[in-house]
């Protein structure tokens, strides 16, 4: 493939980074098509080149963002089909059900912060119309200086979003996970993709960061992929994860094939082309804790599900039990040339 235009579409980007052109991206539709389907080594290469030069010039910092889970008592029914946070769906995940008392996230919060890492996740199962993460969002506020991401599907209220604005919520993320209804029933059967959407459009609304992500290998196609991400443009995202299924056993979908972190190179850095400055995610447990070096040559900027020595609770992660360790990502971070976000003790 030739990626001479998509080069000079970075020149022109520099040279002038308005918000128009920042929006526009540096590739089309049908170049997102085109190198989706790409298969040769060569071609692999000059993509994740381009889509870390990209990152390198608007990111001069890796991010990373570990995790608080609040509760795992879900409302949803029939359960998600790869699940394996929501109680009594994994034995390998959270099987037996909990919920986090405020003195474990006041201590959960603030070992994340002594160790360094200045973003936390904190994320509830659904039954609650958000209050588990407001809950939260004041704890970890009231006790540290973190910056806080609150994930709860779409399971608020619009009510929930306002207190969350009030209470200094940093962004919210809805994943939708596929645009494609079809697909997204067949793996979220008690589930309404439009909800999620609504609850997307609802933090925008109200002029609250969000974030929104795919899940790749659960049916999609390319062309699904590549619309989705037109979506989040319209949407206005701030953040995108790109999570590659990872199945879970005793899960309806333990046998459906795990997705590579190939794949999901390929997708981040298309997603960089499109979305030349915004923080894309990549989370330790979809693409494999011990790859997470494939993320980054593709383009990622903020690293999810990084669990420091001294973090108190036992976190599994959500599609893979496996997590990323504060100092194995740093030492990979680093091993690629790149800059950690990390606050010095």
């Amino acid at each position: 493939m030739d990626f001479s235009h998509i080069y000079d579409n970075f020149k022109n980007l520099k040279e002038n980074t308005s918000n128009e052109n920042l929006k526009n991206g540096l590739i089309s539709k049908e170049d997102a098509l085109k190198l989706f389907n790409i298969t040769k080594c060569k071609d692999y290469l000059n993509l994740f080149s381009i889509a870390s030069e990209v990152r390198d010039y608007f990111k001069k910092e890796i991010e990373i963002i570990s995790s608080i889970h609040i509760t795992n008592i879900c409302s949803v029914n029939p359960k998600c089909h790869y699940c394996g946070f929501a109680a009594g769906t994994s034995r390998s995940g959270y099987y037996e059900p909990f919920r986090t008392t405020d003195e474990e996230i006041k201590n959960s919060a603030v070992a994340i912060e002594k160790s360094g890492i200045m973003r936390v996740s904190c994320s509830s199962a659904h039954g609650y119309g958000g209050k588990e993460t407001l809950r939260t969002l004041k704890i970890v506020k009231e006790n540290t200086n973190l910056e806080v991401l609150v994930n709860a599907g779409a399971d608020f209220t619009e009510e929930c979003i306002q207190e969350l604005k009030k209470h200094n919520i940093d962004i919210i993320c809805c994943n939708l996970e596929t645009i494609n209804n079809k697909v997204f029933k067949s793996v979220k059967p008690g589930e309404e993709l439009e909800n999620r959407i609504n609850i997307c459009k609802t933090v925008k609304k109200y002029g609250i960061n969000l974030s929104s992500g795919l899940l790749l290998g659960i049916g999609e196609s390319y062309e699904d992929r590549v619309n989705h991400l037109l979506f989040l443009k319209e949407l206005n995202v701030d953040e995108i994860p790109i999570m590659g299924f990872n199945p879970y056993k005793d899960t309806p979908m333990e046998n459906h094939p795990k997705c590579s972190a190939l794949e999901q190179a390929k997708t981040i850095a298309i997603s960089r082309l499109m979305f030349p400055d915004i923080r894309i995610t990549s989370p330790t447990p979809t693409i494999g804790a011990e790859l997470v070096q494939f993320a980054l040559m593709g383009g990622a900027s903020n690293i999810a599900t990084v669990i420091p020595d001294n973090h108190p609770m036992n976190i599994k992660g959500v599609g893979n039990p496996k997590t990323g360790n504060l100092n194995e990502v740093i030492k990979m971070i680093k091993e690629l040339g790149l800059v950690p976000k990390i606050k010095s003790k």
